[in-house]
Parts: structure tokens; C-alpha cells; sequence
């Protein structure tokens, strides 16, 4: 265990479902996971639909790249602009770059991702995004009865890892209590060469009467080499006194965890 002392609607998130008013448009699954070997194709499927109440949507299909930001927020960026992009191996087909969906009406799309035989890069895990865009706007009216033209484009992540052994590892960088932010913030870095997701497990024990609390764990997700600040707020209803606060992050199973131990003392 370590311890330390120390009006153009454009969505990019989790999860790629936009609804505005009368007019909106789904793509699901959030995120496409894909592995094959250098040469070799993976398809996977996308479904799109017009939760829209009575327009018909003309959509097109485009790439982009995407990275995380040292909060976990996503970025987004040109097509084969980010070093990990694998924009470039994508393709859907022909017929599926342009259609048009009824109000209601949902469609398949199949999207392919094909490494290339040789890499330009030595990184096993690469990431992409699949745009659907709205290509004709429409009438609509915003929260305050205003008339506005809407316009929608949502995204799905694209992630591609080659057919290699990967590792993981996730080490934490430091932890300390902020005392006028009443929060912890952990830092920590993902050094393995694939994506790492997980949970950060927080427990609070008083260590004058012995007290536990044990905070919501927090779900993250990470690229290789991210480094990370996760802010960890407290509860108000915290007793004052002294603390030991063990962070657990799960990443996988018992030989994928990382721990880190703070002692601090809470004044509010």
C-alpha cells in the first residue's frame, strides 16, 4: 500500500444520444470495440435512429479523432490529426455514408475497421469516432419559444486493439486532501500499452471513534499513457477529525488494483 502526505447542436460524451425538442437522433451502442492482427478486417455493427416526432432526417457518416483530457472529458479533433487515430482504417459502405431516416425509422449501419499491414506507430490500442450528421436543419423552437433552425450531429468511439498480449497498469501518482475545495484529488497514470477502465472505491475512516464512510465508487476510463485528476468530493454531513482515506481503483481483478492511503484532518 502507498502512502502520501501529500444553432448547431454538436454532442460529444459517454453516451451519443441527442434529443432537442421535436427533433433528435440516437446512435447506439456508445462505444465499438474492435481487435484483429495487422492486415486483417473487424465489423461491427451501429444502429441509428430519428426518435424524431414528425421530420424525416438526412444524415451523413464522418470521421473524426477524440482523446481524454486529464478530467476524462472528451476531446475531439480532426480525422487523423491524434497519434493513436485510426480514423484512416475505417469504412462503411458506400449506400450508408448518406441516407435519410423516416420520423421513427431506425438503420444498421456496418462499420469496418482494417488495420494495415504494417504500422506506422508501435501503439497496440488506437481510437476513432464515427460522426452522424443531420444535413438538413429544421424548424424547431428553443426553451424560451424562440424559432430556431436545429441541426444535430451525434458520434459513436471507435476503439481498435491489435491481437496481442496487452498490459495494464495503472499507478497512482499522489493524493492529497484539498481543505478549501473539501476534497481529495487523485492523480494517477495509466502506464500499460492498452485502454484501462474501472472504478475508484474511497472509504473514510475516523480514526478517533472509528467511524466509516464509504463514498459511491467512480467510474473512469483511460488511454494509454493519460494522466489523471479525479476530484473526489466529501460529504457534507462528515463529522469533523482525523482521517485515514484509502483509495482503491479496480481496474480488472485482484491482481489489477492499486491503492494509495492518506491521513488528513477535517475541520468543517
Amino acid at each position: 500500500m502507498k502512502k502520501f502526505s501529500f444553432f448547431f447542436c454538436s454532442l460529444f460524451c459517454g453516451l451519443f444520444s441527442t434529443i432537442f425538442a421535436q427533433t433528435g437522433v440516437s446512435v447506439s451502442p456508445p462505444r465499438l470495440y474492435f481487435e484483429s492482427d495487422p492486415g486483417h478486417s473487424n465489423t461491427q455493427k451501429v444502429t441509428v435512429t430519428n426518435v424524431s416526432a414528425k421530420n424525416s432526417l438526412d444524415l451523413a457518416i464522418s470521421l473524426g479523432d477524440w482523446e481524454y483530457d486529464e478530467k476524462g472529458e472528451n476531446m475531439t479533433y480532426g480525422a487523423n490529426t491524434r497519434p493513436a487515430s485510426c480514423a484512416s482504417w475505417v469504412s462503411v459502405k458506400k449506400e450508408e455514408n448518406y441516407f435519410t431516416l423516416a420520423p421513427g425509422e431506425k438503420k444498421d449501419i456496418d462499420v469496418t475497421i482494417t488495420a494495415p499491414t504494417t504500422l506506422s506507430d508501435n501503439l497496440k490500442a488506437h481510437t476513432a469516432v464515427l460522426y452522424v450528421s443531420q444535413m438538413n436543419p429544421v424548424d424547431d423552437v428553443d426553451s424560451k419559444g424562440a424559432h430556431i433552425k436545429v441541426s444535430i450531429r451525434s458520434g459513436i468511439k471507435l476503439f481498435h486493439k491489435l491481437l496481442l498480449p496487452g498490459t495494464k497498469k495503472i499507478e497512482i501518482q499522489n493524493l492529497v486532501y484539498g481543505k478549501l475545495s473539501n476534497r481529495l484529488d487523485l492523480f494517477f497514470e495509466n502506464q500499460g500499452d492498452v485502454w484501462i477502465d474501472g472504478k475508484v472505491y474511497t472509504d473514510l475512516v475516523n480514526v478517533e471513534n472509528g467511524k466509516k464512510t464509504a463514498l459511491d465508487p467512480v467510474i473512469f476510463y483511460t488511454m494509454p499513457g493519460n494522466k489523471r485528476e479525479m476530484n473526489i468530493s466529501l460529504p457534507s454531513t462528515l463529522e469533523k477529525g482525523k482521517y485515514t482515506a484509502s483509495v482503491m481503483i479496480d481496474y480488472g481483478d485482484s491482481n489489477n488494483l492499486e491503492l494509495g492511503e492518506l491521513s488528513f484532518t477535517y475541520e468543517k
